[in-house]
């Protein structure tokens, strides 16, 4: 799951994906493309959230993605183009392109965006949520 800084969007992809899926078959991780908050947790709005929902991602610790993610995950989801394309620039390989996805396509298949909530009130963080919600109940179906 990767956003700009992740700690609003990717975290909550990250926390919300492992709520879903089996940790001992599935693993879940979050990054970002840019480096702004390496080594801090996710933003107070998103953990506020998540907690609402009963998910807990006070201990994630926010990092930037590394070229050997894309040889380490099977799927890198991405929230919004802007950071597909910075995922897609770490590597020049087709496979690992076939690897990066929009996660709101797993809904349903359009090119929709996760909007960054980082500059909203907690309305944008809870709107985050759903969306992000509803895709990754599609992917824990999917891996069934």
């Amino acid at each position: 799951m990767v956003c700009l800084g992740n700690i609003c969007r990717s975290p909550l992809a990250e926390g919300i994906l492992k709520s879903k899926v089996d940790p001992n078959k599935v693993y879940v991780d979050s990054a970002g493309t840019g480096g702004y908050h390496i080594g801090n947790p996710p933003d107070p709005r998103s953990i506020k959230v998540a907690s609402k929902y009963g998910i807990d991602i006070s201990d994630q610790i926010c990092r930037k993605i590394r070229p050997e993610d894309l040889d380490d995950f099977d799927i890198i989801y991405a929230m919004d183009k802007s950071n597909y394309n910075n995922i897609l620039r770490l590597s020049n390989s087709t496979h690992h392109g076939n690897k990066v996805k929009l996660l709101l396509n797993e809904i349903d298949g359009t090119e929709k965006e996760v909007p960054d909530p980082y500059y909203d009130s907690i309305n944008g963080f809870e709107n985050v949520f759903d969306l992000i919600n509803e895709a990754c109940s599609a992917i824990a179906k999917k891996l069934e």
